[in-house]
């Protein structure tokens, strides 16, 4: 199977051709070449480096270029996809962006609240091009808050998906995928925001185009979330 070259490509979202994602990425890698060892380097360096927090969620476009992502200590979980897909697509690995719908059964009360629905749209993923087929990774829940919440910890053994798990440890119904939106070459932020609009009730767009939404703060440590 031919690749398209673009997947290899910086965009305007997975700025590869930043120093900042390239140091973050040659220091998740190693001294490793092997395309496998690498992505599972990736795979860790973007799942525990960042502590996942469904509360961070940005309106500008600048905060979603993995550049900016790099430098960022939480984040939820498409910023962490666009960045494992820079990463690796700076390795000479061929990544594009995947999304989905999901339930979260496990979600707090607060951040239910918050967001008006148990539905987290467009709940973001990294595909990566290996074995000669494309596998599907997430890197949103790190995993000292696995650890604290007794969810199973999504792990990448090199050759099979690592997507959320249907059930928690002890055996609790946790992530439901009920809508696949697809795999994207690029972020497709506006299109994202725009679902949010009709999906969550204090998303805002304005006549200028920008978006915003009412009420903002909090920390990860409630539950799980995007």
């Amino acid at each position: 199977m031919t690749i398209d070259s673009a997947l290899l490509e910086p965009t305007f979202f997975l700025d590869f051709e930043h120093p900042t994602v390239q140091r973050y990425a040659d220091d998740a890698a190693g001294e490793a070449t092997d395309p496998v060892e690498i992505a599972q380097r990736l795979f860790l360096k973007v799942r525990d480096g960042i502590r996942y927090n469904p509360y961070s969620l940005a309106v500008e476009s600048e905060a979603y270029k993995a550049s900016h992502i790099a430098e960022s200590e939480s984040n939820w979980c498409i910023p962490k996809s666009v960045l494992l897909t820079a990463c690796a697509r700076y390795k000479g690995i061929p990544a594009r962006l995947g999304f989905a719908d999901v339930k979260n059964h496990l979600t707090s009360e607060k951040l239910s609240e918050s967001m008006g629905t148990d539905l987290f749209a467009w709940h973001g993923y990294s595909e990566l091009r290996l074995h000669e087929r494309w596998i599907k990774l997430s890197t949103a829940f790190n995993i000292g808050l696995c650890e604290k919440f007794g969810t199973r910890v999504l792990e990448f053994d090199g050759e099979h998906d690592a997507l959320m798990h249907p059930y928690d440890q002890a055996g609790r119904r946790h992530m439901e995928y009920v809508r696949q939106r697809g795999s994207y070459n690029d972020l497709p932020l506006t299109e994202i925001f725009d679902t949010f609009l009709e999906v969550y009730p204090n998303w805002v767009k304005h006549e200028d185009g920008s978006f915003s939404k009412q009420g903002s703060g909090g920390q990860n440590d409630e539950a799980f979330g995007q």
